[in-house]
């Protein structure tokens, strides 16, 4: 991987104290052929080349970065949009799920099996299945599945197994569960296309990698656009790949990296998903990292109003660029959240995911602070998938 100085995932997968392979041996041999593959593909020319064009010609990069003019001139400072909103599928996740693909394509690998939650993840998995020829089981919570029927019928639609998770809280992170126990039985056949930069090492490398090409685009973009870098960027978190996606474009120059996590319904364990901010160092689904956790360091269950962040942690990278100091963690609640839903769709014409909601509220709070400032948001998803729940449960405002 690209060096990024104190940045950078160690050969062992940490990033500073967070991350590692918590597995077993057996597993262990595994995961380390796919890490010698991938550091093996990502150097290869041809490899490179077909990747780059499918993300051009197949998903549509570079997506844009948009001047939000009206909400602009609403709240005082220049907010600008980087709109993976308009990749194919409709989110950033279509990014590594390519390339996931081509590289379970070049292991000989015949099935991908995923997990997903807002089932953006899940859609992208199932169109790179489709395009290179794999078998694709995705694993995804009962709730989720019937807050986000739109997607589970594209998955379906695009030949994907979608098979429902009913234990638990019957969201994300048993979703997480089903599929890496399933994963564990067919990791000789499958690979395990995990939908974030979270898991075992070498999964977050993977996933950062493929994601990078969103802040590779944005840092020259802005520099074209607006003749200088942001002052802010503003990334939802959950698990984290969007978010690391365009901070590694930023992490060596003089730009504050927020990350907004979901608080929720509040602050008290079980209301929020919010692992920086109300978690504590713990391990889970094979790495370390901070996770939210009862008093005898049971994992909680987490919550939001967007499916695809109600994960109980974070990647380790994040964990780390928070120790560090590197970027900041806050908080938007459901509110704040469904309010900037309806806020960027009435003001700019643009029905953004309700996880990338949680960035635009933050934004709009920044810019409200800092009239002058140029703030970068990653909209990360479009919210198509959100409609029906939000007009059901929510109303029409």
């Amino acid at each position: 991987m690209e060096t990024i100085n104190k940045y950078e995932i160690t050969n062992d997968g940490y990033y500073g104290n967070f991350g590692g392979q918590i597995i077993s041996e057996d597993l262990k041999r595994e995961y380390t052929k796919i890490a010698e593959e991938f550091l093996k593909i990502k150097d290869d020319l041809e490899f490179v080349a077909q990747l780059d064009d499918l993300l051009k010609t197949f998903a549509g990069r570079p997506s844009p970065v948009y001047y939000a003019r009206n909400l602009s001139k609403k709240y005082g400072a220049e907010i600008y949009l980087k709109r993976e909103d308009l990749n194919h599928t409709g989110s950033h996740k279509i990014n590594h799920s390519l390339g996931e693909a081509l590289l379970a394509k070049k292991m000989g690998k015949t099935k991908l099996i995923a997990e997903t939650g807002a089932g953006q993840h899940g859609v992208a998995i199932a169109t790179a299945s489709a395009l290179v020829g794999l078998d694709c089981d995705v694993y995804m919570g009962e709730v989720d599945m019937i807050k986000e029927s739109p997607n589970v019928s594209r998955m379906k639609m695009l030949g994907a197994n979608v098979i429902p998770v009913l234990d638990g809280t019957k969201t994300l992170k048993e979703a997480v569960d089903a599929s890496f126990a399933a994963y564990c039985k067919e990791h000789k056949t499958a690979m395990y296309a995990i939908g974030s930069v979270v898991g075992p090492h070498p999964f977050p490398m993977i996933v950062e990698y493929f994601q990078s090409v969103i802040g590779r685009e944005a840092r020259g973009q802005l520099l074209d656009i607006a003749g200088s870098l942001p002052d802010y960027v503003v990334a939802c978190v959950g698990g984290g790949s969007n978010s690391i996606g365009i901070f590694n474009g930023f992490l060596n120059d003089n730009v504050k990296l927020i990350g907004v996590e979901p608080l929720g319904k509040g602050e008290n364990l079980g209301d929020n998903a919010a692992s920086i901010n109300f978690g504590r160092v713990g391990e889970l689904h094979g790495f370390r990292s901070m996770f939210l956790q009862d008093e005898e360091g049971n994992i909680a269950d987490a919550y939001s109003v967007a499916s695809g962040l109600d994960y109980p942690g974070v990647g380790p990278k994040h964990a780390h660029l928070n120790e560090i100091g590197r970027a900041s963690y806050v908080t938007i609640d459901d509110k704040e959240a469904v309010d900037a839903f309806f806020e960027l769709s009435k003001t700019e014409g643009i029905i953004p995911a309700l996880e990338s909601s949680h960035a635009v509220a933050y934004g709009i709070k920044l810019a409200k602070q800092n009239p002058q400032a140029k703030i970068l948001i990653n909209l990360s998803g479009r919210g198509d998938k959100d409609l029906d729940f939000i007009l059901k449960k929510i109303g029409h405002k």
